[in-house]
């Protein structure tokens, strides 16, 4: 009786697996609604501690086309793809914008947030993230990973303010949760790492 449960338990497994497998690799991605036109200047001569006012004075979130990663990967830092949206942060949502470097941890990490509204871009290792905050995975992160495969990530922030990457809308991934004046970035190996505002890429940076 245990050796049928396991076994089925098993073929289990191997069929999610397999699911997945198929999903990363052979699913098309979606229509590239990606505005070329960040691609004609380099995201790394913005001043990214001069953040956009969200006052609603200019575009909301709807009205900016959605971003997506260029192949397996960008060559050139994209500019930011929010920069003109005002509309206010929506209830609930923690405001991350900016350019961080980690000081602990994954020493060296470099990511860009933006945001507005109920959605954030991150821009970082060379893809874009583009997604709602709203926990689903229609609204979530739908690009590419390291090996340049198809995933699907659904986020929201919790309770306590944190955000919260569920792959696939099965288990917990990625979080990031602010304290003071700083960012904490833990992935999915459980690596912690402590993250600084800067306002400049470093000279020297390879978007890592």
């Amino acid at each position: 009786m245990i050796f049928r449960v396991l076994l089925s338990l098993g073929g289990l497994l191997v069929a999610l697996i397999l699911c997945l497998l198929v999903y990363a690799f052979a699913v098309p991605r979606p229509p590239d609604t990606t505005d070329r036109e960040i691609f004609l200047q380099d995201g790394e001569t913005v001043n990214y501690c001069d953040l956009p006012e969200l006052d609603g004075s200019g575009k909301t979130a709807d009205e900016i086309p959605k971003a997506y990663t260029p192949g397996c990967g960008y060559s050139r830092t994209p500019m930011p793809i929010l920069a003109d949206c005002t509309e206010p942060l929506a209830e609930g949502v923690v405001d991350m914008r900016g350019l961080w470097l980690g000081i602990s941890g994954r020493v060296g990490h470099l990511e860009r947030v933006e945001q507005c509204g109920n959605r954030v871009v991150v821009t970082a290792y060379r893809t874009i993230h583009d997604f709602r905050v709203d926990g689903t995975l229609e609204n979530g992160a739908r690009d590419v990973g390291p090996f340049c495969e198809n995933f699907n990530t659904a986020i929201h922030f919790d309770e306590n303010g944190v955000m919260v990457f569920r792959l696939f809308d099965l288990f917990d991934a990625v979080t990031r949760r602010l304290s003071g004046e700083e960012m904490f970035f833990t992935f999915i190996d459980g690596i912690e790492t402590r993250t600084q505002r800067i306002c400049h890429y470093p000279t020297d940076s390879q978007d890592n």
